[in-house]
């Protein structure tokens, strides 16, 4: 029986997750994380796939991207995770499945969402308990943001140049936005999902 074509816009965003299979672990190193980061701009270059929010966790990834009529989404996940399998084989002397699977996606239809679904992706290290904020987590897009480090995958979101009239205001109201102080409890953790 063939797959359900998966419904992806001309034009949009959409949150995209792609898993290990059997929830194994992707990468075993910080050399994992920068490998998998260097694919990831080699393919970004080369297809038209705009990448505003981003975050790898050991065994999945997210990402916030924008597609345009000219996009392949479908060919640009399966041209970097295929490039990231074979070099996790060849390291590490495996064989089988790396990915489970498609990779899911949302269709993001409101800019309320756009802003949740980027403050989700970036507190995935915090709600797993592998840091005690986002800061703290190198893996994903929230330092560009909140802290103005530059990170050459990224295109803007959209959204952020609202936040404020400069770099400093834009940083500070990202930082509120993401991790509002009701959210900390008396251990600073943060203690509610989204």
């Amino acid at each position: 029986m063939p797959r359900i074509a998966r419904l992806i816009p001309p034009k949009g965003y959409l949150h995209v997750i792609c898993r290990g299979n059997n929830r194994r672990k992707l990468f075993r190193s910080e050399r994992n994380y920068k490998a998998y980061y260097a694919f990831l701009k080699k393919v970004k270059e080369e297809e038209s796939v705009k990448i505003f929010h981003y975050c790898f966790m050991p065994n999945h990834v997210h990402f916030l991207v924008g597609v345009r009529e000219d996009s392949q989404l479908s060919r640009f996940i399966k041209r970097l995770n295929l490039t990231y399998s074979a070099y996790y084989r060849y390291r590490y002397n495996y064989s089988g499945y790396l990915w489970q699977g498609r990779f899911r996606s949302k269709i993001i239809k409101d800019e309320d969402y756009f802003l949740q679904c980027g403050k989700y992706i970036e507190l995935n290290p915090v709600r797993a308990n592998m840091a005690q904020s986002p800061k703290d987590y190198a893996f994903s897009s929230y330092l560009h943001y909140a802290h103005g480090v530059y990170d050459e995958i990224l295109d803007e979101d959209p959204l952020y140049c609202r936040l404020g009239k400069n770099s400093k205001e834009k940083m500070l109201a990202y930082q509120r936005m993401i991790i509002p102080e009701d959210l900390f409890t008396s251990d600073s953790k943060i203690s509610m999902p989204l």
